[in-house]
Formats: structure tokens, sequence, C-alpha cells
């Protein structure tokens, strides 16, 4: 077993474990929609166009190159420590921000038929993908703290997966997304997302709170030996899929690149084409996001060389 760290802990080869890959899929769906009841994720290998997912790779390093953050060749991911962003966008990171999001080329993958076919058949009905997306570059030494997804999205359409795709070739040593196993059974944690009444208050501090409190009582590594559980995640490729339920724990590894490559990854949000799509922070032309601000208000928006340590 590789080794790998969480949260500046290493992770015992005991407590880390594979994902699950989904090795067929029948034509209703029957499969993806199984596991995910049983597991709360599906992880399928292969699921997207490698050639797509790596034109948007190279879209999104094209504009860190062009604000000084990433080296050629743009596909390698390396990050050069300095920044020229706040001077070249004239401080407007938000609105920058917006703009890589909204790459055609990334749009074709986050928005584009293959996942749209994928998330239909794990809806068992036509899909619809929010229009904000998380675009996530996570640069050596960061890494992201595990939460739950239900308390953003709460409220509004009755069935939400998110689906979480690599944008390129992720290594467990460069810090991948990690699902906590069989936290979708933790009912203790689970209780008091579901227990409060959204539709009277979306405010982020409480949203911020619900999603993430519960699982900051304690580190990761304590809270898998307690719960008898392991850590899972895997070495994406590009062109892999991972759809999870809104009430699976996750968060990240730490990203330990030797080279100090830049993990990349997106992550949208799919429900029922049906369902309303009235929540004006994740649907419309400018959708404000949970803390209001948009694009501006992502981790994302920030010059590189400022999330590093």
């Amino acid at each position: 077993m590789k080794s790998c760290s969480i949260q500046k802990v290493a992770i015992p080869g005991s407590l880390l474990g594979m994902f699950t890959e989904l090795e067929a899929v029948d034509a209703e769906g029957s499969q993806l929609r199984s596991q995910m009841e049983n597991q709360g994720y599906v992880f399928i290998r292969n699921a997207l166009s490698r050639d797509q997912v790596m034109r948007a790779r190279s879209e999104v390093f094209g504009q860190l190159k062009r604000m000084g953050e990433i080296t050629d060749p743009v596909l390698d991911g390396i990050a050069t420590g300095t920044s020229r962003r706040r001077e070249l966008s004239g401080n407007k990171l938000g609105e920058f921000w917006k703009e890589v999001s909204e790459g055609s080329h990334l749009r074709d993958v986050t928005h584009g038929d293959e996942l749209h076919q994928w998330a239909s058949l794990l809806l068992n009905e036509p899909a619809r993908a929010h229009d904000l997306l998380y675009l996530r570059p996570l640069v050596k030494g960061k890494s992201t703290q595990l939460h739950y997804d239900y308390p953003f999205f709460a409220g509004y359409a009755q069935s939400m997966y998110t689906a979480w795709v690599p944008l390129g070739d992720i290594p467990m040593s460069d810090g991948p997304i990690a699902l906590i196993e069989k936290s979708n059974q933790f009912i203790d944690m689970i209780n008091p997302l579901m227990g409060h009444d959204y539709d009277k208050s979306r405010a982020n501090e409480l949203v911020q709170h619900a999603a993430y409190s519960g699982a900051a009582d304690e580190h990761p590594v304590d809270l898998v030996i307690r719960r008898k559980v392991r850590i899972l995640t895997t070495d994406f490729r590009a062109g892999d899929l991972l759809f999870f339920s809104m009430l699976l724990l996750h968060g990240s590894l730490d990203n330990q690149s030797a080279v100090g490559r830049t993990r990349l990854s997106c992550d949208v949000r799919y429900q029922p084409a049906n369902e309303t799509t009235e929540d004006k922070r994740y649907f419309g032309r400018d959708p404000s996001g949970s803390k209001g601000g948009g694009y501006g208000d992502m981790r994302g928006a920030q010059p590189l060389s400022e999330s590093e340590e």
C-alpha cells in the first residue's frame, strides 16, 4: 500500500482502502443505483473521454500560466510559487475565476453528453447539472477538510448527487478525494444535518457549521479508528468518474507531490431535470454560491501562490 497522509498525519495501511470499481453497467443502470444505495458512492473507470478531460486540463492550466502560476508544459501542472493574478486581472478575482470555470472545454466535460448520460442513468430519469461548478486546484501541502455536502443543497431537489471529476491523472500522492467508508450510516452525525429547517434559514455560517462541524471534532485517522472503518481513495486517471451521495463524508488527502504538481479536479451536482432550479445560489447566469459572492468566494479564486505554505 502506498504511503499517503491526511491533514498532516500518515494513514496506516490498515486504515486505507481502495474504491470499489464498478465492473459493468447494465442498460437500465441497476448496478449503479444498487452500489450507490449500499455504499453511498459509485466509481467508474474510463467513463469519460480522456482526450476531452485533458483538453479541459490544458484550458484551465493555460489560464493559470497566463497569470504566472503554472510553468510549461501546462499539462504537467507544476506551480511556480508566484502569481500575477491580482495585477493582470485588475484584482477582479471573481470575474477571472468565473471565466476559467466557464471555459468551453471544461464545460464540455462537466455539462457534456457523457456525464449527463451517466447522471441520468444513476437517477433513473433525465438529469440536470447545476450551473455553478467547483473547480479545485490544490497545491502541494494542502488538503480539503472532511465534510458532508447535504447542508449546502438541502431544501430543493429531493434527489441529487455530486459528480467528482479528476482533470488529469491524480495519484494518491497528489491529494485526490477521499471518502470515509460507511459514513452514509453515521446516524449520529447525519441526523443533526437532516433536522434543520433549511427553508427557514440558509445562512452561510449555519450551512458551513452543519457541513464541517461534526467531522472537525476529531482527526480523520482517529475518526476511522473509532468507527472501525477506512479512508477510501484511489490513483485516479483522466476519464474516471466518481458519484457520491449528499450524505457521505469526504475530503481529500494531502497533496505531497514530489515535483510540485497542482492537483486539478472539479465537482458539480446533478439532479432530476424535472425538479426545481429556483435555488439562485447554484442556477442562473450569475449563481451566487453558498456565501453570496459567486465564483469570487471560492478557494480557487485566490492566486495559487497565496494557497501555498
